[in-house]
């Protein structure tokens, strides 16, 4: 297995185009603002892409992650990548869950007042609060990042990541979120990839310092009595 440094090498063309995507929407959030952006992304709404979109944005639901980790571990019997999209899947969810808990932030529906957007999608559930961050983008960022760092075949790099931005546009596109949501569980979602990656990749080598220290701390010799006063 490659190096750390060499994985992000080989991995170039997907960790630029992953900063020029963090750029651009950036760049519309803070010229637009967040309920602009939002219209913004939003002003073309076919029936073929409402169809499209409400099946597609289950890419990032946990029920997606764990049927493609059951996969990897059994059907393609690769432990490794099994365990990267395992701690991916579990810490871009903690993070996520433990940010949403904290902050109060209204999703489209509640935020916008009557008529102020017009693209609500029928048969869609829209929840109200919980908007930051997405928790789907999150998730389908985790895996793409592990995905990519980890697979032989770098020419899938740019498809696998054009697959996780969808799924944040899908949210956008449902409106169940806005791009600050989308960008904020992106971001989480590929730094939790790159550290599950590191975690698979140095399993062994963590396991054995883990055990040094504790054998180092189990020899301590222990702290010598009192003297008592005669």
């Amino acid at each position: 297995m490659p190096t750390n440094p060499t994985l992000f090498r080989r991995n170039s063309i997907y960790f630029i185009a992953l900063l020029i995507f963090f750029l651009a929407g950036t760049s519309l959030l803070l010229v637009e603002g967040k309920a602009a952006a939002f219209v913004s992304l939003n002003v073309y709404h076919p029936s073929l892409l409402n169809v499209f979109f409400i099946n597609y944005t289950f890419v990032g639901d946990g029920v997606f992650s764990i049927c493609l980790i059951t996969a990897m571990f059994f059907y393609f019997k690769k432990k490794q990548q099994g365990f990267a999209l395992l701690y991916s899947f579990l810490i871009s969810g903690v993070i996520v869950q433990v940010i949403k808990n904290c902050v109060d932030a209204p999703r489209p529906r509640l935020f916008f007042e009557a008529g102020q957007y017009l693209h609500f999608i029928d048969g869609v559930s829209l929840a109200n609060n919980s908007s930051f961050p997405s928790g789907h983008t999150a998730t389908a960022f985790a895996i793409a990042t592990v995905l990519v760092l980890m697979m032989k075949d770098k020419s899938w790099q740019l498809l696998v990541l054009i697959a996780a931005v969808l799924v944040g546009y899908s949210r956008i596109y449902l409106a169940q979120h806005f791009l600050l949501d989308v960008l904020i569980g992106a971001l989480i979602g590929s730094a939790s990839g790159i550290v599950s990656v590191y975690l698979a990749i140095n399993a062994k080598r963590i396991r054995t310092s883990l055990k040094k220290i504790q054998h180092i701390t189990a020899e301590e010799p222990a702290a010598a009595p009192a003297i008592q006063p005669v």
